[in-house]
């Protein structure tokens, strides 16, 4: 755990409200991004729901993803998704862009999860270029 953290990544974040603020910037540029429209249905109700409780227990927050849906396996639930090195660094555009709009307070915890999401987005690629 980092030396800055008092108790969960979620906590030093700003909890449920950062999260949500989070998700909703995020999703107002995936909805946008050419490159990652395709990947996503129309309505992004359902999607933006389950990425908050993905993201919730992702920074130790409550387990919302496991108790709902079961273990995460990332990978194998987007196995069925053409994910390219190029589509990995159009969704991590869109998170970087979302985390600098959510304005949240602690630098250090956005640099955090930034740098697990990265990790996570580059695990994700399935499919060449």
């Amino acid at each position: 755990m980092m030396e800055y953290l008092k108790g969960t990544l979620y906590d030093a974040l700003g909890g449920e409200h950062a999260i949500t603020t989070i998700v909703e910037q995020f999703y107002n540029r995936v909805g946008e991004h050419p490159e990652l429209i395709p990947l996503f249905p129309d309505d992004l109700t359902e999607t933006r729901r389950k990425q908050k409780q993905f993201l919730t227990q992702f920074c130790g927050g409550p387990a919302l993803f496991t108790r709902e849906h079961g273990h995460p396996r990332l990978r194998a639930r987007h196995l069925p998704f053409p994910i390219t090195p190029v589509k990995a660094e159009a969704w991590l555009d869109c998170m970087e862009r979302a985390l600098q709009a959510s304005k949240l307070e602690n630098d250090k915890a956005v640099q955090e999860l930034y740098q697990r999401l990265t990790l996570t987005a580059h695990h994700m690629i399935n499919t060449p270029s």
